[in-house]
């Protein structure tokens, strides 16, 4: 090679680095997360809470052995409790060999944590997702889902404005909706955290890694496991759950074919989540978590569309409650339109099976969860059967006051507690 080539080449590489460092710079610029941000970081004992997750475990290797097929790093003599996982195809990527690199001595290991045979462990394809450490770091474990009996729960819903990473979507129209800026995801963060709320019903959540990523960044001591489904929005906004209680069964109704209010046939926009709630000590309860067609394309085409979904919603309670009266669901969500409306009035229904709602303990001037103006108005709600009406604690009902410049979105959320069914312990 001659020394001009040379120079040229080195231009390209410099070129290209620029290119490429100049993007995380733009990145942190715009304050997204950064790629490991917020990241788990756990001992080797407590793999097994992060299981399905993207996480550093981290201990000493205690023994490097092999099967036909497989090489591994373990971390407990007995060869119990976490593994790390090296194909025999990949092993000779480790030079000069997996016990000079890692026998005796503390790693840090990066991957997203399975299991196999109930045993939490991490495939390492690469030397980069194993690093040695001359000391332990400091550990970020997620809290734990809530198991002990709780009297009473709090149910929260939040249309959180765009929760959005930075990566174009191939599948999705994103390319219009800028990421989420970071300190939109702290406000919205601390939002949260005010609630205090067992179940929250999200809103506008681009993908299920994504609100992970956010948990695991700002909320990771909170216990909150993540409940999500890909729905209808070409834009890729969906609809979620986030749960400190134990979640059952878990039922998507993006597929549904059913006649809109001109006849025609329509799916949801977004979707119909319906997540089953198993507090421990109590009975069970479901949250419908809704986002009917907002007004982005004008009110002549999207009230239509809205009472379509809003009858849907309304036949599929019918035909829960026709089988058993004493259902309790809470439908709850961003319903882009008002109380007084034919979608709400549709959804909310008449006679004895008509949904509560305790909004009306607000005073009128309260009643605002749209927070931008001229359009300020109560538009997100939490709706309850009647028998989950019967469990709700009178004066709970509550909207936490905001805008996007103190709760990082444009909606406020609204939140309410009931009680679970389980016994008050006596008196001492």
């Amino acid at each position: 090679m001659t020394d001009g080539k040379a120079r040229d080449d080195r231009k390209v590489f410099s070129r290209i680095t620029s290119v490429v460092l100049g993007t995380l710079i733009a990145a942190v610029a715009r304050g997204q997360l950064g790629p490991n941000e917020g990241l788990p970081v756990v001992s080797w004992e407590d793999a097994g809470k992060v299981v399905g997750r993207t996480a550093d475990v981290c201990g000493k290797v205690v023994e490097v052995g092999q099967s036909q097929t497989l090489r591994f790093l373990n971390f407990q003599k007995d060869r119990g409790g976490f593994v790390v996982v090296i194909p025999a195809a990949q092993a000779e990527k480790f030079k000069p060999d997996l016990g000079t690199l890692y026998q005796d001595k503390l790693v840090r290991v990066r991957g997203i944590v399975k299991t196999y045979r109930g045993r939490p462990e991490i495939e390492a394809t690469d030397p980069s997702q194993i690093e040695v450490l001359e000391k332990l770091p400091e550990f970020r474990v997620p809290g734990a889902i809530r198991t002990e009996p709780k009297f009473a729960v709090t149910v929260a819903t939040f249309n959180i404005l765009n929760l959005f990473d930075d990566f174009d979507d191939p599948y999705r129209a994103d390319e219009g909706t800028k990421p989420k800026p970071k300190d939109q995801m702290e406000r919205a963060a601390k939002a949260i955290r005010e609630l205090d709320a067992d179940v929250i019903a999200l809103q506008e959540v681009e993908t299920r890694e994504y609100l992970q990523r956010f948990v695991d960044a700002y909320l990771v001591d909170l216990g909150y496991q993540v409940v999500l489904n890909e729905g209808n929005d070409p834009r890729g906004i969906d609809v979620a759950v986030l749960s400190r209680l134990p979640v059952g069964q878990v039922t998507s109704h993006r597929h549904v074919t059913f006649p809109g209010s001109d006849g025609k046939p329509m799916r949801f926009k977004r979707d119909l989540l319906s997540v089953r709630i198993e507090p421990s000590g109590g009975d069970p309860f479901e949250v419908w978590v809704v986002h009917l067609q907002s007004n982005f394309e004008g009110r002549e085409y999207a009230g239509p569309v809205r009472l379509g979904e809003a009858r849907k919603v309304r036949s599929l309670l019918d035909q829960r409650l026709t089988a058993d009266a004493a259902a309790r669901i809470l439908i709850v969500g961003d319903f882009n339109d008002t109380g007084d409306s034919d979608a709400l009035k549709a959804i909310v229904g008449e006679g004895p099976t008509a949904l509560r709602c305790f909004a009306d303990e607000l005073p009128t001037d309260a009643k605002v969860t749209y927070n931008k103006e001229p359009y300020r108005s109560m538009i997100d709600f939490i709706l309850c059967t009647p028998a989950m009406g019967e469990r709700y604690i009178k004066g709970s009902y509550r909207i936490l006051a905001g805008t996007e410049a103190t709760i990082g979105s444009d909606h406020c959320p609204v939140s309410a507690r009931f009680t679970t069914g389980m016994a008050l312990p006596p008196p001492d």
